[in-house]
């Protein structure tokens, strides 16, 4: 009776929580003074920052398609060739790749991500700010000063604009749109880091006019592409006005969008009201998707705010999440590493969470772009690797275009690979057949071919590269490349392989499925110590730290080495982590501590993987919880101090916490496999699991008291028993049999519902 009783209150509690995201919000009694402090709002395609500059209350508006698409000045000469790198590693000459190849990134400004502008409002007479909030429930952000002046404003969740009301208004209304400053004196050049000055790019300043209740500015940049934004508002009474501001974008030989302008002053005479409650209803629905409660309020918090940042970055129809996203940095400065699409990690790592948070939809935007710009990747293999097939550069532009860079990464040859497992994950979460026909299998298909293009047989007759890396050891100098598979190319490679066979198989492809089989088992085992650790490559041991865990890429993410898979393969994990930390964090980024929490939790380690998240959300995140990569605290955690901020590590930080609670990467659902001991009450609902299944699951004064499953297609799985002894509480289109020790085997319908609890 006691423990139905426990159960029913937590049940109650579990409800309330989901009910209200308050205390998820983030509240501040002043606005933030610089950019990267600000209250982000954004919908995949537009974005804004609010914070103060000066006396002003300023918008840091941007777009996320606002690039300089130069070509990268110097690269493509006759010397960009694989082959060519080849014979210059061969013959040890290798600063003439550095010049050539390697260069222009760090030299040019372009191609890049650019900012959009700012709107600014004169604040110096209305007080001191007494109140800044952020409600995740309807990203809307509210900001109140002394004098009794309020503000809220949002950027719609699924339209090309954004609202913002002031109330309590005392004297003119009178914004200002400013310009980036792409003309001037150039102070900083040559600073992928920081950014060079935007007036390296040499646009002529653009054009800012006021018209009554409106302003508009127009920026001519690169080769026929310009960019407008348009602010826009009414009086709605003495002291109520209420405005609307967009971006639009228009490339030379693409169909035109519809302009700035048009959009404001078909916006403005709607009402403010009216499409705050369209805009709530879509973040409703994202954050019906999934949620979760657990005794850990620093883990919960950043877990809902990462959730909240991906809501507004993500979207089937606009660009993938670049290093900054909607976010560009607003400080008269190109943003770091120019914003651009990095694929040796960020991009990756950025959708990390999608899968099992159950947002498959607004994942589909990352496969949209790879599919979009397939034409140019393929441009790219025929002319930097002379081979058939699929490769795709691992720093490139909107459109997909090569940048240049160290070129052990930003050309490597197994980039294709890592993104053919986002593929392969959208299929095994989503069990979408037209998906896997179309372009999963095809994908797979044409990585294969292109891998087994350029790779040989050594003398034991072992499928290799001729020249292998691993992101980003020993930088890019000559000793980067080795004869050897690294490991991280091997498990790139080893993936691709064993996917396309098994895509190839669902599709009853036979033929296709046995020889990428045969082609899989031509690969040697892993480069490992004598003590069972992951290396870097035959020749090179983990003997450094670094922020980026490449060595390890078969435990995590790609789950070619399971826990689930027996003694050794949990030496070869427990081991090569516990390297990791042995040699420590002096040059871990934010993003290294959340890898590292996602691969301690599939070693079932709870206590490391949620140690590891609380120093990334206590020491690596500003204030409005953007990832800084460097150790904010300076309390030992890195040797990094700076602060450029970057997305990824925010995404794998809330993969991190849905790994430590719900895993089906090893053929059945394992629930909460990966929590501290003393995590005594907690839940998660509607994460989602391969086979297209979604969990619901209470844990209750430490016994795991309810799961409830529900199956989207009609599939089998198997789920490991949570509970010695359970009753079926409801059920619903499910066929339920004993299986192996401590299993279940279960079958769904569409639809299909089933209560299991602890009996």
């Amino acid at each position: 009776m006691k423990r139905i009783i426990a159960v029913a209150i937590f049940i109650v509690l579990y409800n309330s929580v989901f009910a209200q995201s308050d205390r998820h919000d983030l509240y501040f009694n002043k606005l933030a003074t610089q950019w990267d402090e600000a209250v982000p709002l954004g919908n995949g395609i537009l974005g804004a920052l609010v914070w103060q500059k000066a006396d002003h209350l300023r918008f840091s508006l941007d777009r996320a398609d606002l690039w300089d698409m130069r070509p990268m000045k110097g690269l493509h000469r006759k010397e960009f060739s694989y082959q060519w790198v080849i014979d210059q590693v061969n013959k040890k000459d290798y600063k003439p790749v550095q010049q050539l190849l390697d260069g222009p990134y760090d030299q040019e400004p372009a191609p890049s991500k650019i900012p959009g502008g700012a709107l600014e409002l004169n604040t110096k007479d209305w007080g001191a700010v007494t109140s800044v909030h952020l409600s995740l429930k309807n990203a809307l952000c509210e900001v109140t000063w002394a004098n009794g002046t309020k503000m809220e404003t949002f950027v719609a969740a699924n339209k090309p604009f954004g609202w913002f009301k002031f109330q309590n208004l005392q004297g003119e209304f009178n914004p200002q749109l400013i310009a980036p400053k792409y003309q001037g004196q150039v102070k900083i050049s040559g600073d992928p880091v920081g950014g060079d000055d935007l007036s390296r790019l040499g646009y002529k300043q653009g054009t800012i006019k006021r018209n009554g209740n409106s302003v508009t500015y127009h920026q001519e940049g690169w080769n026929g592409f310009s960019y407008d934004i348009a602010v826009q508002w009414k009086k709605i009474d003495k002291t109520t006005i209420e405005g609307v501001w967009s971006i639009s974008s228009q490339y030379p030989e693409q169909k035109p969008v519809k302009k700035a302008i048009e959009i404001v002053q078909q916006t403005v005479p709607k009402s403010f009201d009216a499409d705050l409650s369209a805009h709530s209803s879509w973040w409703k629905d994202f954050w019906s998707k999934s949620a979760l409660q657990v005794p850990d309020p620093l883990l919960e918090k950043q877990w809902y705010l990462e959730q909240y940042k991906f809501g507004s970055l993500a979207r089937p129809d606009a660009p993938p999440i670049s290093l900054q996203g909607v976010w560009t940095a607003d400080n008269g400065r190109l943003p770091p590493w120019k914003g651009d699409f990095h694929h040796d990690l960020n991009t990756q790592l950025s959708y990390w969470p999608a899968y099992s948070g159950n947002h498959l939809d607004l994942a589909m935007g990352y496969i949209n772009h790879l599919e979009q710009n397939k034409a140019n990747y393929k441009r790219y293999t025929k002319l930097y690797f002379n081979s058939k097939g699929l490769a795709v550069p691992g720093v490139t532009t909107l459109d997909g275009t090569e940048m240049g860079g160290w070129i052990q990464y930003a050309l490597s040859p197994t980039v294709s690979s890592w993104l053919a497992q986002h593929y392969y994950l959208q299929w095994r979460y989503s069990m979408d057949r037209t998906f896997l026909k179309n372009k999963a299998y095809p994908w797979l298909q044409q990585t294969a071919v292109f891998l087994e293009n350029i790779s040989v047989k050594d003398d034991q007759g072992h499928r290799k590269l001729k020249i292998s890396s691993s992101p980003e050891i020993n930088d890019n100098d000559l000793s980067a490349w080795f004869l050897q598979n690294t490991n991280y190319d091997l498990a790139l490679m080893k993936s691709t392989f064993k996917i396309a066979a098994e895509l190839a198989g669902e599709l009853g492809l036979k033929k296709e499925a046995a020889h990428w089989a045969k082609i899989f088992a031509e690969f040697d085992d892993y480069a490992l110590t004598s003590k069972e650790e992951l290396m870097f490559s035959p020749t090179l041991a983990y003997n450094q730290s670094h922020r980026h865990f490449s060595h390890m890429m078969a435990i995590h993410p790609l789950g070619l080495i399971k826990w689930e898979d027996g003694p050794r393969a949990q030496s070869i994990i427990k081991n090569s982590i516990a390297l990791l930390d042995s040699i420590g964090p002096d040059y871990w980024c934010g993003y290294s501590y959340a890898w590292l929490a996602n691969m301690k939790a599939r070693a079932k380690d709870g206590n490391g993987a949620a140690k590891d998240l609380q120093i990334f959300a206590r020491a690596f995140c500003s204030i409005n919880s953007f990832h800084l990569n460097g150790d904010q605290t300076k309390s030992g955690l890195s040797k990094f101090h700076y602060r450029p901020f970057t997305l990824e590590g925010n995404f794998a930080f809330a993969a991190g916490l849905q790994e430590m609670l719900l895993q089906s990467y090893a053929g059945f659902i394992d629930i909460m496999p990966a929590v501290p001991e003393e995590w005594k009450n907690l839940s998660f609902e509607n994460l989602r699991t391969e086979g297209a299944f979604l969990i619901s699951a209470k844990k209750v004064d430490g016994e795991i008291a309810e799961v409830k499953i529900i199956s989207e297609k009609r599939n089998t799985t198997s789920l490991k028993l949570p509970f010695k002894a359970y009753a079926i509480a409801s059920n619903k289109g499910f066929m339920v049999k004993n299986g192996p020790d401590g299993f279940l085997k279960l079958s769904g319908e569409p639809g299909g519902i089933l209560i299991l609890k602890i009996k």
